[in-house]
């Protein structure tokens, strides 16, 4: 399975993807996420699945079973947009509490053994190199949490570019 997360509204998603293959499940923001709470319950209480019951409560299951996860972002200052940010934020239950040293860094362990490839397209007018800097910083750190191998990432500056950009559609 493949998943993509957007932070387009529906008209700006239609206009620049006017065809969606049916294996791809699509996250995009309905309105009605909640923030994580950081109680833990995903790993204590519902262990794999968040106790807030919102319809984003199935992230972590969701990551589980995909092959490929798509992002599609408007870069905020050299990270996600505050709706993709929640959904990552809320897919912490693909891991495990327990912690393991990876390359002399503390990391969770792995809750599911699959191997996800990242692509995470960054979109806005005015990205500056700065703010390349650490987006691309912030996703190559969301690679090792999350024990992605292959990811790639790349930056528009308008919707139509970032159109001709992605591939999963």
């Amino acid at each position: 399975m493949n998943i993509l997360i957007h932070d387009l509204n529906n008209k700006q998603f239609q206009l620049l993807f006017p065809r969606v293959n049916n294996d791809i499940y699509i996250i995009s923001d309905t309105g009605t996420i909640r923030h994580c709470s950081g109680c833990f319950g995903c790993w204590i209480k519902t262990p794999g699945k968040c106790v807030l019951k919102d319809g984003y409560d199935n992230m972590g299951k969701l990551l589980g079973k995909s092959e490929k996860v798509t992002v599609i972002s408007q870069c905020f200052y050299g990270c996600y947009s505050p709706f993709v940010k929640n959904v990552l934020d809320r897919s912490i239950s693909w891991l495990l509490p327990f912690f393991k040293i990876r390359n002399n860094e503390t990391h969770h362990k792995r809750r599911y053994q699959n191997n996800i490839w990242l692509a995470v397209h960054f979109y806005g007018e005015n990205i500056t190199r700065e703010e390349r800097e650490t987006a691309e910083k912030l996703v190559k750190a969301n690679c090792a949490n999350l024990y992605v191998k292959n990811y790639e990432i790349s930056f528009s500056n308008s919707l139509e570019n970032l159109c001709k950009k992605v591939t999963v559609i």
